[in-house]
């Protein structure tokens, strides 16, 4: 029996619908199937830890231990200290040369320097007559306020007649170093020493103090400039 000419035109409308429903769903399904997964962060650039947070790390946590210089395998920051013979809170914690967390001893690997040579200036002879052979007098000069740098191998002089805090941020502004490693400057009679998340000071080349912390773009905004 034919339909009457107004139903086959709903039926075949209503057919249609159907088709571009069942198309648009299947587009919809398979798009959500065929995107890509975002992977974490932690997969996509490794484990990144700011500096300036390490110290809140949890205490059974395992990190690379560095003991006189060498990696000795993983563990937590009171075994890595008991490994070193030292406190806890004289382990420096950042990332390595790997990218990975790790602990050492601070300024285990760069110990103080000498001090620099005294500098000295000429004095050229009050007597005229005197005899070309004759030694040249030395005087001492002063460095109440020079700003030294060591560069693994000598002193450097970056300036003078500066502020104890300007000479610091001209060493070290927007350097940052890594677990166990330093940075030495000198400041008048004051050896500066960058280590992670500080830098200290010492009036004997020996015992250090903290002068400043460094924030998370290795700066050290309580400094001023």
């Amino acid at each position: 029996m034919a339909l009457p000419k107004d139903n086959r035109t709903v039926l075949i409308i209503g057919g249609g619908l159907a088709v571009v429903a069942a198309v648009a769903a299947a587009l919809v399904f398979s798009g959500g199937r065929d995107r890509p997964t975002e992977a974490p962060p932690a997969s996509q650039g490794g484990l990144t830890i700011d500096l300036a947070e390490a110290p809140t790390l949890e205490p059974a946590r395992e990190l690379r231990c560095f003991v006189n210089g060498q990696f000795v395998g993983q563990a937590t920051l009171a075994d890595c200290a008991q490994r070193n013979g030292v406190a806890t809170s004289a382990l420096d914690v950042g990332l390595d040369a790997t990218g990975a967390l790790a602990a050492a001893p601070t300024a285990a690997f760069a110990p103080p320097p000498e001090l620099p040579a005294e500098p000295t200036v000429e004095i050229a002879p009050v007597d005229e007559g005197a005899s070309p052979a004759e030694p040249t007098r030395q005087a001492p000069a002063s460095s109440a306020t020079a700003c030294l740098r060591h560069t693994g191998s000598e002193w450097r002089s970056i300036g003078g007649g500066m502020s104890l805090g300007a000479c610091v941020q001209a060493l070290y502004a927007g350097t940052c170093v890594r677990p166990g490693e330093a940075q030495y400057g000198r400041w008048g009679d004051t050896t500066l020493r960058l280590v992670p998340r500080r830098v200290e000071q010492s009036s004997d080349n020996n015992r250090f103090r903290t002068l400043a912390q460094q924030d998370r773009n290795c700066q050290f905004p309580e400094l001023g400039r």
